[in-house]
C-alpha cells in the first residue's frame, strides 16, 4: 500500500460523514494559534500565501487512492495548518472536481476571507466550513490569537461577502469555551453577526479534546443548550460518528497515520483495533506509549495521543 504524504483518513467527521483529507500545508502553518487547537500552539505563525507543494503531485495521490476504490464521504481541504494560505488552491479544486463527483469541502478559519482574490479561488467548492469564535477583535485576540495584520470586521466583511454570491453550503462553526465566549450577551452578539450572513448551518462545538492552552474549560450546559437554541445551531456533541480508517495494513502505522493530523484517545484506539480484529489493543497502546515521537496527553479523565 502506499504511503500519502497529502492525503490522511478517512477520518470520521460529525459533520460529513467519512472524511479524506488533503492538506497542502505545512505542519503548523497558520495565521491563528488558537488557545482550544487540538495539534498544540501553532508552531510557524505566518498570513503569507505560498505555494507549499505541487497541486499535481497532491491530486495524483488523490487519484492513487481512488484507484483503490476506498470509500468515503466527502474530500474535504483542511490540513495542519489554514488551508487558504496555499497559493494554488484554486488550481487543486479543479483539478479534484475532475477526478471525483463526491463533494468537496474546506475547512478555514476564515480570516483570509477579507481577499476578493481568495474569495474568488474557493468560489467552486461545494462546502465551506468556516470558524466563527469571536465577535469582535478583542476577542479575536483572546481566542483565537491572530498574525499581527488580520482584523476581525474585514474578515467576518468576507465571509459575509463571499456568503451572498456562493452556489454552494455554508457549515458555520462556533467554538464556545468556558468564562469567554459562553455567556448570554456574548451568544447574542453572535447572533447579531449570523444575521448579516447567507449560512445552512451553525454548529456550536466545544473543546472536548486537549487544548492547546490547559486552561481552556468547556462550557456549562445551560449555556451550551442557550447557545443552540438562540442561534438555532446543531451541538456537535449531539451527533454520532462513524469509526476511524485507515489504509495502512500495519495496526501500528494505520494509529500512526491517523494521529498525525487527528488526535485519538486510548478508546478509540482501543475500538479501533478491535474493529480490525487486532486481538491485543493493549500491546499497540503500550508501543505508543514508550514512542518518544508521539505526545501524550491525560485529559479529563482518558489519554490521548498526537504526533509531536
Amino acid at each position: 500500500m502506499n504511503k500519502y504524504k497529502y492525503i490522511f483518513g478517512p477520518v470520521p467527521s460529525r459533520r460529513m460523514g467519512l472524511s479524506l483529507g488533503v492538506s497542502p500545508i505545512p505542519k503548523g502553518h497558520c495565521n491563528y494559534s488558537c488557545v482550544y487547537c487540538q495539534l498544540g500552539r501553532t508552531t510557524s505563525m505566518t498570513n503569507e500565501i505560498k505555494n507549499f507543494y505541487d497541486s499535481k503531485e497532491i491530486v495524483n495521490e488523490v487519484k492513487d487512492y481512488l484507484r483503490n476504490g476506498f470509500n468515503f464521504d466527502v474530500l474535504t481541504l483542511v490540513g495542519e495548518g489554514e488551508p487558504l494560505l496555499y497559493s494554488n488552491i484554486d488550481d487543486l479544486i479543479s483539478e479534484l472536481k475532475k477526478i471525483t463527483k463526491k463533494p468537496i469541502a474546506l475547512i478555514t478559519n476564515g480570516a483570509l476571507l477579507s481577499d476578493k482574490n481568495i474569495r474568488e479561488k474557493i468560489k467552486d467548492i461545494d462546502i465551506l466550513l468556516p470558524s466563527l469564535d469571536s465577535y469582535n477583535q478583542e476577542m479575536l485576540r483572546k481566542i483565537n490569537r491572530p498574525y499581527g495584520k488580520i482584523i476581525f470586521e474585514d474578515s467576518v466583511l468576507g465571509l459575509e461577502k463571499f456568503s451572498k454570491n456562493f452556489d454552494g453550503q455554508i457549515w458555520i462553526e462556533i467554538m464556545l469555551i468556558k468564562n469567554i465566549n459562553d455567556d448570554k450577551n456574548s451568544i447574542l452578539e453572535f447572533k447579531k453577526i449570523l444575521e448579516k450572513i447567507k449560512y445552512d448551518k451553525v454548529y456550536i462545538n466545544v473543546p472536548v479534546r486537549p487544548p492547546a492552552e490547559e486552561w481552556v474549560q468547556i462550557p456549562d450546559e445551560e449555556n451550551i443548550n442557550f447557545a443552540v437554541n438562540e442561534l438555532d445551531g446543531i451541538s456537535m456533541e449531539s451527533l454520532a460518528s462513524e469509526g476511524f480508517y485507515s489504509e495502512e495494513i500495519d495496526d501500528l502505522e494505520a494509529i500512526i497515520s491517523i494521529i498525525k493530523r487527528h488526535p485519538m484517545n486510548q478508546f478509540e484506539i482501543k475500538s479501533f483495533l478491535i474493529e480490525r480484529k487486532n486481538e491485543k489493543p493493549q500491546e499497540i497502546l503500550d508501543k505508543l506509549d514508550i514512542d518518544e515521537k508521539i505526545i501524550k496527553i491525560d485529559y479529563k479523565g482518558y489519554k490521548n495521543y498526537r504526533i509531536k
